[in-house]
């Protein structure tokens, strides 16, 4: 959950940039805590609070699972993000006003990778398919 101060920096934001549906960036947030605990198992206690554009986006993915079911691909509709650049576009607005850190390696382009977050987010509840012989009763 965020403080008042967060929420009036999205305001900040939403004036400047209103791509993104406003709970987007509690969500990103969120996403972004979740994902440095993931990463923090594997990890030094150096790198540990900082996270890659690519994991970001993985983590992203995972927890909008967790956190939407089903429901996941269809909430990233209505908030606009269509890709890894949309939640770079995110992640850029709000370290442009201090919610989140980065260090001088990070760029937007690392979020301008290849990621289907249809396919990424409706898999997991996706029936297997069945073949024709599952489907159809064998008549002896």
């Amino acid at each position: 959950m965020q403080n008042l101060e967060f929420y009036e920096a999205v305001k900040k934001i939403m004036i400047k940039d209103d791509r993104y549906h406003p709970d987007s960036y509690g969500f990103v947030n969120d996403a972004v805590i979740y994902t440095v605990k993931m990463c923090e198992s594997t990890r030094d206690a150096e790198e540990s609070r900082h996270v890659s554009g690519q994991e970001l986006l993985m983590g992203i993915a995972e927890y909008a699972i967790k956190k939407f079911g089903p429901l996941a691909y269809e909430v990233f509709c209505e908030w606009g993000i269509k890709d890894g650049m949309s939640v770079g576009n995110i992640v850029f607005n709000m370290l442009d006003y201090g919610l989140l850190s980065k260090t001088e390696k990070d760029s937007i382009d690392d979020f301008n990778v290849p990621i289907d977050f249809e396919k990424n987010l409706k898999a997991p509840f996706m029936a297997p398919p069945i073949s024709c012989e599952e489907r159809m009763p064998i008549i002896a």
